[in-house]
């Protein structure tokens, strides 16, 4: 990062994605597994780290415990004299007890606020505040650089989004500059960008304070009666009315090294629909997601597993995966995965298909079984001449999730009859 000011990142991992169970029943949203090795989180972290920034708090709350543990085992800088290298978590703590009372972090903007003291600790000249359940590459230094460039005291990652889907999201208008004129929070009548009547221009959840303003809307903030303590419900309104200089930054216009094409593919994976789109996204042939961008390299933790194998060759017993990604330690027995994603120490036995579905860690495909649009959690014992997502009646029968659009969950450990 070419700037000497210093940059302080914070991550807002503590969301519930109840939206996602049963995949979050047991941990949160930031922590579910995707891409077959990696957890939500660490596209995060990466964007952090390939950008140069260095100082990343991680603010935890719900159902934390795996989280902590993927922090704790592949995100830790050596020790040594690099006081500013650092990845630690947060977790909420009720640290302003005395002011507040018997609280935990009561909406994105309290969460910050109840962790000020580390943005003053630290002295940071900006903080980047980020959502930490988003799967995207972003350079967090060229939206630094244009913070700078435009004299900001807030800048806001900025996504087109189709004007039917722009509900979800915080909209913004801007003018010709830039600058934001206008914010409105998950609207239901959002606005259109200007020449484009399909299009609004969405908030990412993602953006850049300098230390300073955000010290001040924060304060005010949490003094404020009614608030709901959340950046796009009540802080971003409120600079807005205030004066604050708040500037939109067009995420498609975000470079990312070492990748040709435009980088436009950011995705709330908040659904399970979402969320197994955005797997299937990976299986493409031509990803408009590429994980293997040696100059952007996409980090986690590392767990030490033998290769991936396959094996059988024999009329129909031809263990083999097409279009799939397959994590080290899967043995591909003899069984057939077509369009999935296999996460560490799968086994496909004898005779299975595997068909658009997310697999996760130490799942058994029993033989002559046959799952097709479905996401397995970690744990389960699938047995020999099953079926899952061919008779959605009978998964929801055994107590399965099954989508409007046809995708079964199976829950983390589920035992067969």
């Amino acid at each position: 990062m070419s700037s000497r000011r210093r940059i302080l990142g914070m991550i807002l991992a503590g969301g519930q994605g109840t939206r996602l169970a049963p995949l979050t029943s047991k941990r949160s949203k930031p922590a579910v597994p995707f891409g077959s090795k990696f957890r939500i989180i660490d596209f995060a972290l990466s964007n952090f780290l390939n950008s140069g920034v260095y100082a990343i708090y991680v603010l935890t709350q719900f159902k934390a415990q795996s989280l902590t543990e993927h922090i704790q085992r592949g995100w830790r800088f050596g020790s040594g004299l690099l006081a500013d290298y650092f990845i630690t978590l947060a977790p909420a703590q009720m640290y302003l007890y005395e002011q507040l009372g018997n609280v935990w972090y009561r909406g994105t903007a309290d969460a910050i606020y109840q962790n000020l003291h580390l943005v003053e600790n630290y002295r940071a000249d900006d903080v980047a505040i980020f959502s930490g359940d988003h799967i995207y590459k972003m350079n967090v230094a060229h939206m630094l650089e244009q913070h700078e460039a435009h004299r900001a005291d807030i800048t806001i990652a900025a996504y087109p989004t189709p004007l039917a889907d722009a509900s979800r999201f915080g909209v913004m208008q801007v003018d010709e500059r830039g600058r934001v004129t206008e914010f409105q929070e998950k609207p239901k009548e959002p606005k259109a960008m200007p020449g484009k009547p399909n299009m609004a221009l969405c908030s990412m959840g993602n953006y850049i304070f300098s230390r300073r303003v955000l010290s001040e809307l924060l304060e005010v903030d949490a003094r404020a009666e009614g608030s709901q303590h959340d950046f796009g419900k009540d802080v971003l309104p409120r600079a807005l009315r205030d004066g604050y200089h708040i500037h939109a930054y067009d995420f498609h216009s975000n470079p990312i090294p070492g990748q040709a094409r435009a980088n436009t593919y950011w995705r709330d994976v908040g659904t399970l629909e979402a969320y197994h789109e955005a797997s299937m996204d990976l299986v493409s042939v031509d990803p408009q997601f590429d994980v293997f961008n040696p100059e952007w390299p996409l980090r986690t933790a590392v767990e030490y597993s033998p290769p991936a194998k396959f094996v059988h060759e024999a009329g129909e017993r031809v263990g083999r995966a097409l279009n799939s990604m397959v994590a080290g330690g899967c043995i591909i027995s003899g069984g057939t995965v077509r369009e999935s994603i296999l996460s560490r120490r799968v086994r496909v036995n004898s005779y299975s298909l595997v068909e658009r579905s997310v697999i996760f860690d130490e799942v058994d495909i029993g033989r002559h079984a046959k799952v097709r649009n479905a996401i397995i959690d970690k744990d389960v014992r699938v047995p020999p001449n099953a079926k899952i997502g061919f008779d959605l009646e009978q998964d929801k029968a055994r107590g399965f999730t099954v989508t409007d659009n046809g995708i079964v969950v199976v829950p983390k450990g589920y035992k067969f009859d």
